[in-house]
């Protein structure tokens, strides 16, 4: 007799993460990620309890792979830091349709909505580069994060289609107007 083929928890999360990216977040459920790993949804329920462990498994990868976008943005130094966290948000939701829907377009009601780790680099980027506190900085990177993903969804959902350039022509027109008005208010 064949050995058996141990179907290992990475295994099920990158299938699941497959899943998701061809058919959307309702391909998280069990049936349906044995399937594509050919098998019975034993190895799913050995490796996951329940299929809330597998979401939150799927999430923090899904996860990873966007933190990859903005390392890779970041690092072609094409735009300032800042910006390129923006561009690359946006390029994640045109490129990642449905990772950007599941990380971003879900409800989140009962969540606990702790700063992600984007958000606090943000936070910290602009107050150091404009002098501001915490909590002003907190206000206008949250400004700035509605414009972008504003953008990101119109990507996402194919609702406009829009230029790299024009994108970063808006996003630099918005980071301005905040910028003059913030200056002003806060000296």
């Amino acid at each position: 007799m064949p050995p058996r083929v141990k179907i290992t928890k990475k295994d099920i999360i990158n299938t699941t993460l497959s899943l998701v990216r061809l058919e959307g977040s309702a391909a998280i459920n069990a049936r349906r990620v044995a399937a594509a790993l050919g098998c019975s949804t034993q190895p799913v329920f050995s490796n996951f309890s329940c299929m809330e462990q597998l979401q939150v498994a799927v999430l923090a990868a899904a996860y990873e792979v966007y933190l990859g976008f903005i390392r890779a943005e970041a690092e072609s130094e094409k735009y300032p830091r800042y910006k390129s966290f923006g561009m690359a948000y946006i390029r994640f939701a045109r490129e990642e349709r449905e990772l950007f829907k599941l990380l971003f377009m879900r409800d989140r009601t009962g969540e606990e909505l702790s700063p992600a780790v984007d958000f606090k680099e943000s936070v910290e980027m602009i107050a150091a580069a404009n002098g501001f506190s915490r909590e002003v900085a907190e206000r206008f990177h949250l400004e700035m994060w509605a414009t972008v993903h504003g953008i990101g969804t119109m990507q996402a959902t194919s609702f406009l289609k829009l230029d790299e350039a024009l994108i970063s022509d808006m996003i630099t027109d918005v980071y301005q107007g905040l910028l003059a008005r913030y200056k002003e208010e806060n000296g």
